[in-house]
């Protein structure tokens, strides 16, 4: 369990641009990971690559997610008020 406190610290220690990146990226790996249905693969190959372009798209999520943190989400949402008033 301490493994996991210390990757949770290291991503904490980085910017609030670098967690919005990483919350980007998981859009796209979202959007592939349902595409990629579409394409004349076994159904074997399909749930194979469902599988692991959505849990990559959940791995970028949550990453985004700590880097960004309780502040962050608080700073876009005084950001996002300002925007509309």
């Amino acid at each position: 369990m301490k493994w996991t406190l210390r990757i949770k610290e290291f991503l904490q220690r980085l910017s609030f641009r670098t967690g919005m990146i990483v919350l980007a990226l998981c859009v796209p790996f979202y959007i592939l990971s349902f595409a990629q249905m579409a394409l004349p693969l076994s159904a074997y190959a399909k749930g194979v690559l469902w599988f692991v372009l959505f849990g990559l798209a959940k791995t970028f999520q949550y990453a985004g997610l700590t880097i960004v943190g309780v502040e962050g989400i608080k700073k876009l949402r005084r950001k996002f008020r300002r925007d509309s008033d």
